[in-house]
């Protein structure tokens, strides 16, 4: 649970020597940019280098170009590429220019010929006309109106027989339609058109053709290969002018990339006369290269200082982990990235998840495939989940020697049990009513330890960041830990073992005196910190604002600890879902048994893993993290450009 030592930078150097400076830090790939603000409260006579990225406009562009080209250019080394920023705008418009006319030409030869298969479409649903269709629509007496009517409402068209204006011509038909027209007399067309629509009738555009149906069908089918020719000449010219250009742009490209991230040091760079100043965060196993690198040129000075002498400056935070934490990171992120100088909660979230996640998912053949599952998802698609799924499968599966379970198969592994320690069937059955009861205790012990583990690290974390008050009489600190571990302790020893904990000077020494200390926590840990005002303004309106959250905190002790019966819950259900399984795969002699039964376990495994990650998370973030973690860091965000 560690993050990496940072160092503040403070680099000092004349203007002529800035460019390089920039450069310098960018290559370096380590070197997170800071507010001058953040290290120097007098900055009112420092000037800005740079307010607006000036290479923002040419790279949206040129990528914007390059998205219509539907084209990915990866990046390349331009270290000694260095053209001035008015020959990078002179290409850039030219590239930009003529890409963007040759995907113009190819989109508007695509719309042609989408536009002519949807005309196709359309008119041959009306091949059993025998007339222009532009003459039908341009009629004197009559508006026509083509589309296509629902077979069943097709039907009700005899409730209008009365009506010698209400007819529809039928031209073809599909499983659910009649394609047809019908025809409504000019001062009447608001009222045909008000049957029609209620019969659910779909118009279509048919305008343009001016001939029959079939013989605009013939024109539309000589049509389309021609316009796909030429797209796919467009098309072609289009990647020809990209691939002969191909070294250039991934070389400008490349350049505006690295100049645009190193504009985000540019940016928060200042100016003093003749002198400048940029400031920023390096891990410590960095800065021996950067020092050198920097001290080829000769007007600068560079100062560090250990990070752990700047937590008022607020470091960013580089988490720092071993194989089995690393994929927890993922978590972490998510949550928010530890301060400086609090702990990371990484390892505890990667045994206690995977545990917890192990205990809800228990079973043999299930946790290996989806430990097999999650290698792939990682190796395939790069999905963090991925490595987060690997150890979780192997704790399912070690817990499923636990409790006996082989894809479902609750006495597969009792000629094991016997083999080694003697046992006639699997030392739990978690479907028996001695077990169930005994799977929930043990859940709930399991979240005890947890909370009370938590309440730990919050003191640890306390201490560290200088908040002894909190550490001391915190909810979740030494009085918080006493006054819960005191309640726990009393219930166990006198529910379990009849001995009787609740007497007066027990109540009165580890639940009273720790509920006061937590109740008037806030001036304590002031007064104990030495803070002469101490004391709220108004006692009254202490004691009323803290009776409230000390019952917020109570409920929490009791919510928190209940919470973890769900971990038991998931052990039942997994079993529960496998029981019904079975039931509906039937007679093992069945045809039908071994499909149902392996679609079965596809099912669970699918549905259980996404809940028992979902609830697994839930436990971890809410009971656990809440008592200890803020998260409220900033990630370490060093100037680098990724080379593909």
């Amino acid at each position: 649970m560690a993050v990496s030592n940072m160092q503040a930078v403070n680099i000092i150097g004349l203007m002529n020597d800035v460019d390089d400076v920039i450069t310098a830090l960018g290559e370096s790939g380590v070197f997170h940019p800071d507010d001058v603000s953040n290290f120097y409260s007098d900055i009112k006579n420092f000037t800005h280098l740079q307010t607006k990225n000036i290479y923002a406009e040419p790279l949206t562009n040129l990528k914007a170009s390059l998205g219509l080209a539907k084209r990915e250019i990866p990046l390349t080394d331009v270290s000694e590429f260095n053209p001035t920023l008015e020959e990078i705008e002179t290409f850039v418009k030219k590239t930009v220019k003529a890409i963007d006319e040759l995907a113009d030409e190819r989109e508007f030869i695509a719309e042609q010929l989408l536009e002519t298969k949807d005309n196709l479409n359309e008119t041959s649903h009306f091949v059993g006309l025998g007339v222009e269709i532009e003459k039908l629509l341009h009629l004197s007496y009559l508006s026509t109106r083509f589309g296509r009517l629902p077979k069943e409402s097709f039907q009700k068209l005899s409730a209008y027989q009365d009506n010698e204006y209400v007819d529809f011509t039928i031209c073809t038909e599909d499983k659910s339609h009649y394609w047809g027209v019908y025809f409504a007399p000019i001062g009447k067309e608001f009222e045909i058109d008000r049957i029609f629509s209620g019969l659910y009738f779909e118009k279509c555009d048919v305008m343009g053709v001016n001939n029959t149906p079939r013989e605009h069908l013939e024109k539309l089918n000589k049509l389309i290969p021609l316009l796909e020719g030429k797209l796919s000449e467009a098309t072609k010219n289009l990647n020809n002018y990209i691939d002969s250009n191909l070294n250039e742009i991934q070389k400008y490209l490349s350049k505006l990339e690295e100049l645009y991230l190193y504009a985000k040091i540019r940016n928060k760079a200042l100016q003093y006369q003749d002198s400048f100043i940029i400031v920023g965060w390096v891990p410590e196993e960095s800065t021996k290269p950067l020092k050198k690198q920097l001290k080829k040129i000769n007007s600068v000075t560079m100062s560090l200082s250990d990070g752990k002498n700047e937590i008022k400056k607020s470091p960013p935070v580089k988490l720092k982990n071993c194989f089995l934490a690393k994929p927890f990171e993922f978590y972490t992120e998510m949550y928010g990235v530890p301060k400086y100088n609090e702990i990371d909660p990484s390892m505890f979230i990667a045994l206690t998840y995977t545990i917890i996640f192990g205990i809800m998912f228990a079973d043999l053949g299930q946790g290996i495939c989806v430990s097999i599952v999650g290698y792939l998802m990682w190796k395939l698609k790069k999905m963090k989940i991925g490595k987060v799924l690997i150890p979780c499968g192997i704790f399912s599966a070690i817990f499923g020697l636990v409790f006996g379970s082989v894809f479902g198969f609750e006495e597969a592994l009792n000629p094991l049990y016997k083999a080694l320690f003697g046992l006639e069937e699997k030392p739990i059955n978690v479907m028996q009513s001695d077990s169930i009861i005994v799977i929930l205790l043990t859940a709930v012990g399991i979240g005890v330890a947890l909370v009370i583990t938590a309440m730990c690290l919050n003191v640890y974390s306390s201490f560290k960041q200088g908040d002894v008050g909190k550490a001391l009489f915190g909810s979740s600190g030494i009085a918080g830990i006493i006054f819960y571990g005191s309640i726990v302790t009393a219930l166990i020893c006198q529910l379990g073992f009849g001995i009787k904990m609740f007497t007066l000077p027990y109540i009165l020494g580890l639940m009273v005196l720790p509920y006061l200390l937590i109740f008037f926590g806030e001036p304590l840990g002031l007064l104990i910190q030495g803070e002469k005002d101490w004391q709220p303004e108004k006692w009254g309106g202490y004691i009323m604002e803290h009776a409230i959250e000390s019952i917020e905190f109570l409920l929490e002790y009791v919510t928190n600890t209940v919470s973890f019966l769900r971990v038991g819950a998931f052990v039942l259900v997994h079993a529960g879902m496998m029981m019904v399984v079975f039931v509906l795969a039937g007679n093992p002699d069945s045809f039908m048994y071994i499909p149902v039964v392996i679609l079965g376990n596809v099912f669970v495994m699918v549905l259980e893993a996404l809940l028992v990650a979902i609830q697994a998370l839930r436990l971890e973030y809410y009971e656990m993290f809440s008592r200890f973690y803020a998260g409220e860091g900033r990630p370490y965000e060093p100037v680098k450009l990724n080379i593909n």
